[in-house]
Protein backbone atom coordinates (compact mmCIF):
# COMPACT_ATOMS: atom_id res chain seq x y z
CA UNK A 1 0.00 0.00 0.00
CA UNK A 2 1.75 3.59 -1.34
CA UNK A 3 0.59 6.12 0.55
CA UNK A 4 -0.07 9.36 -0.63
CA UNK A 5 1.00 11.62 2.53
CA UNK A 6 2.61 10.80 5.63
CA UNK A 7 3.11 12.36 8.67
CA UNK A 8 6.43 14.46 9.27
CA UNK A 9 7.72 12.89 12.29
CA UNK A 10 7.42 9.19 11.06
CA UNK A 11 9.10 10.12 7.51
CA UNK A 12 12.34 11.93 9.44
CA UNK A 13 12.37 8.62 11.42
CA UNK A 14 12.40 6.69 8.07
CA UNK A 15 15.01 8.85 6.37
CA UNK A 16 17.12 8.46 9.22
CA UNK A 17 17.30 12.02 10.57
CA UNK A 18 16.91 11.02 14.17
CA UNK A 19 17.31 7.81 15.87
CA UNK A 20 13.41 8.12 17.04
CA UNK A 21 10.29 8.88 16.27
CA UNK A 22 9.50 10.48 19.30
CA UNK A 23 13.37 12.40 18.95
CA UNK A 24 11.85 13.59 15.95
CA UNK A 25 8.52 14.52 17.27
CA UNK A 26 9.86 17.07 19.66
CA UNK A 27 12.14 18.43 17.41
CA UNK A 28 8.86 19.35 14.88
CA UNK A 29 6.94 20.41 18.46
CA UNK A 30 9.64 22.93 19.22
CA UNK A 31 8.70 24.65 15.75
CA UNK A 32 12.27 24.07 14.56
CA UNK A 33 11.42 23.11 11.14
CA UNK A 34 9.53 24.41 8.30
CA UNK A 35 7.51 22.60 5.04
CA UNK A 36 7.74 25.08 1.95
CA UNK A 37 8.73 27.66 4.01
CA UNK A 38 5.73 27.46 6.70
CA UNK A 39 6.85 26.98 10.07
CA UNK A 40 5.40 23.42 11.52
CA UNK A 41 5.20 22.62 15.05
CA UNK A 42 2.65 19.56 14.60
CA UNK A 43 4.80 16.35 14.70
CA UNK A 44 0.98 15.27 12.79
CA UNK A 45 1.40 17.66 10.42
CA UNK A 46 2.16 15.83 6.57
CA UNK A 47 4.23 15.76 3.71
CA UNK A 48 4.14 14.79 0.35
CA UNK A 49 6.37 14.18 -2.58
CA UNK A 50 7.97 17.17 -3.82
CA UNK A 51 7.61 19.10 -0.38
CA UNK A 52 10.83 20.90 0.84
CA UNK A 53 11.50 20.34 4.69
CA UNK A 54 14.04 22.75 5.95
CA UNK A 55 15.66 22.52 9.44
CA UNK A 56 18.46 22.96 11.59
CA UNK A 57 20.50 19.49 12.30
CA UNK A 58 23.59 20.32 14.48
CA UNK A 59 25.35 23.24 13.41
CA UNK A 60 23.87 22.58 9.66
CA UNK A 61 20.89 23.77 8.48
CA UNK A 62 19.20 21.33 6.10
CA UNK A 63 17.04 21.84 2.95
CA UNK A 64 15.54 18.72 1.89
CA UNK A 65 13.18 17.31 -0.69
CA UNK A 66 10.72 14.98 -0.41
CA UNK A 67 11.25 12.27 -3.16
CA UNK A 68 9.31 9.33 -1.88
CA UNK A 69 7.28 8.83 1.04
CA UNK A 70 8.81 4.85 2.09
CA UNK A 71 7.37 2.31 3.65
CA UNK A 72 9.38 1.29 6.61
CA UNK A 73 12.64 2.41 8.41
CA UNK A 74 15.28 0.62 5.85
CA UNK A 75 18.93 0.56 6.04
CA UNK A 76 20.66 3.88 5.44
CA UNK A 77 21.37 3.18 1.48
CA UNK A 78 17.39 2.56 1.35
CA UNK A 79 16.71 5.97 3.52
CA UNK A 80 18.83 8.37 1.51
CA UNK A 81 16.63 7.48 -1.67
CA UNK A 82 13.46 9.16 0.65
CA UNK A 83 15.01 12.49 -0.20
CA UNK A 84 17.06 14.92 -2.29
CA UNK A 85 19.63 17.11 -0.23
CA UNK A 86 19.20 20.78 -2.03
CA UNK A 87 21.47 22.08 0.27
CA UNK A 88 24.45 20.34 -1.05
CA UNK A 89 23.01 21.79 -4.65
CA UNK A 90 22.67 25.38 -3.56
CA UNK A 91 26.61 24.78 -1.97
CA UNK A 92 27.62 23.47 -5.45
CA UNK A 93 26.24 26.44 -7.44
CA UNK A 94 27.62 29.12 -5.12
CA UNK A 95 31.00 27.81 -5.35
CA UNK A 96 30.46 27.39 -9.24
CA UNK A 97 29.57 31.35 -8.86
CA UNK A 98 32.80 32.11 -6.93
CA UNK A 99 34.92 30.73 -9.63
CA UNK A 100 33.41 32.56 -11.89
CA UNK A 101 33.68 35.65 -10.44
CA UNK A 102 37.32 34.81 -9.68
CA UNK A 103 38.04 34.38 -13.20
Amino acid sequence: MHETALRVDKWLWYARFFKSRSLAAKHVQAGEFRVNRQRISKASAVLKVGDVLTFALGDTIRVIEVVALGDRRGPAPEARTLYHDLAEQVAATCAQGAVAAAE
